[in-house]
């Protein structure tokens, strides 16, 4: 699925997850809006979810994946499995074009229409249309700099709105801290 709407880029750094989104919301190769929030946290503020492609089919689907946190009560990996079998399989569902980017405090998710579930060996989500440049940036900047996760987070998703035309640098992150550290 080719998703040109936004960028999200969530990650699980030094035992911090954050996930960040670009404010733009395109209507064809028009911009229409700068400033809406793409990401949001559920369950009680314990899972964060970030959303590229249509927003109507990204909300519909941020409600089922909502419902099965709390029919799993918080099971995160079962949760999105779960959706993700509803996405491709119900009738209405499959027709849904957007990607879901979520993140807890130990987990980080990418779910598909496809049927996909991916959680990346190195904790960082990056989905919509400037999704792997915001990537790229943000693994050379756990590699290479000391920067705080919401940091991390920020800078790449404005690296990437420097590059991708449907990306702006109007950015919102959420942050969630390890209750190891709280």
């Amino acid at each position: 699925m080719k998703v040109r709407s936004t960028t999200i880029l969530g990650m699980i750094h030094n035992g911090v997850a954050a996930i960040g989104g670009d404010g733009q919301v395109t209507l064809g190769n028009t911009v229409v809006k700068h400033n809406t929030k793409k990401i949001r946290k559920l369950y009680g503020g314990k899972v964060m979810c970030g959303f590229a492609g249509s927003a109507a089919d990204a909300f519909t689907l941020l409600g089922r994946f909502e419902e099965k946190l709390e029919q799993f009560r918080g099971n995160v990996e079962r949760s999105v499995v779960e959706l993700a079998a509803d996405w491709r399989t119900d009738k209405y569902l499959r027709k849904l074009e957007a990607m879901l980017a979520v993140v807890s405090e130990d987990h980080t998710f990418i779910v598909s229409g496809n049927g996909d579930v991916i959680e990346p060996d190195d904790q960082i989500v990056a989905i919509g249309s400037g999704g792997m440049y915001a990537l790229a940036a943000a693994r050379m900047l756990v590699k290479y700099s000391d920067l705080k996760t919401e940091e991390i987070v920020h800078e790449a998703l404005k690296t990437a709105s420097d590059i991708c035309i449907y990306t702006n640098d109007k950015i919102n992150v959420e942050v969630l801290e390890d209750k190891k550290d709280a």
